[in-house]
């Protein structure tokens, strides 16, 4: 690994109680795959597999606070965004991001937990286009948030390629349309760029243990390119773990539960 590639990851996210989505899972999935996670707060969430109970926002200063102290001592070869919560949310880490200096970004634009909570205020949906989009190394949303982010509609595998090309004008270097909400007995994510596409395919695992499978491939992308490895790369390591760490998820909880993480560490 060379020194350019030291595996660091800082995530800048929602903490969630019950451990399968947020800062949480971002911190697990890291690991797995050989990397180190530092972290930036932005909410304290209050949640299991059964729902969201209760948010609590971080103050502006501490979020910005914990990731400069991070990003001025221990560095970071690859950032991961999820859940931001409002537009003043969204401006802060924007800055954090320039901070950073061309660390490439991985973007999960969060607005909804799995037991369907909102964690991005509708008000701040403007600027999650005008200042993460752009910053984004990679974005991936599922259709539901392709469609908050585009207006259009986003039921099939083509519609998730027409949403694709339109954040991509919006100035996101790549984009990964996850298609795990479209319809089917197979799941299509697509693997979007200016030059090309490159699509993800696999049977659909009939479970209700979903919980922070988007927080899950973000974090194992950015894994991926903080030690080094091309988007195409970084990506297809990132589908294959969450595939199995869906198969091998322990079947907590009485909802959604949370993915096995840590199965990497067993193998």
């Amino acid at each position: 690994m060379s020194q350019a590639h030291k595996g660091r990851v800082l995530v800048i996210a929602g903490s969630d109680s019950g451990g399968g989505a947020g800062i949480q899972a971002d911190i697990k999935t890291i690991t797995a795959l050989g990397g180190y996670a530092a972290t930036a707060i932005t909410a304290v969430t209050v949640q299991n597999t059964l729902g969201v109970t209760g948010v609590h926002p971080i103050p502006l200063d501490v979020i910005a606070a914990q990731a400069r102290a991070v990003l001025d001592d221990i560095g970071a070869d690859a950032i991961k965004t999820g859940m931001l919560g409002d537009a003043a949310v969204v401006e802060i880490v924007a800055q954090a991001l320039d901070h950073a200096g061309g660390v490439p970004a991985v973007v999960d634009p969060v607005m909804v937990a799995k037991g369907g909570a909102p964690l991005l205020a509708e008000a701040a949906i403007g600027a999650v286009k005008s200042l993460m989009i752009p910053r984004a190394f990679l974005l991936t949303p599922n259709a539901p948030e392709a469609a908050a982010l585009t207006g259009l509609v986003v039921e099939t595998t083509e519609d998730l390629r027409r949403a694709g090309e339109a954040l991509l004008a919006l100035g996101a270097r790549a984009v990964l349309m996850k298609g795990g909400h479209v319809a089917g007995e197979r799941v299509v994510d697509v693997l979007m760029t200016p030059a090309g596409e490159t699509t993800f395919e696999g049977e659909r695992i009939d479970t209700r243990h979903t919980h922070g499978t988007g927080c899950t491939l973000a974090s194992a992308c950015a894994a991926g390119l903080a030690k080094g490895l091309k988007l195409e790369e970084a990506v297809a390591q990132a589908w294959n773990y969450v595939h199995e760490a869906m198969l091998r998820a322990p079947g907590f909880g009485a909802g959604h539960g949370p993915l096995d993480h840590g199965w990497t560490l067993r193998t």
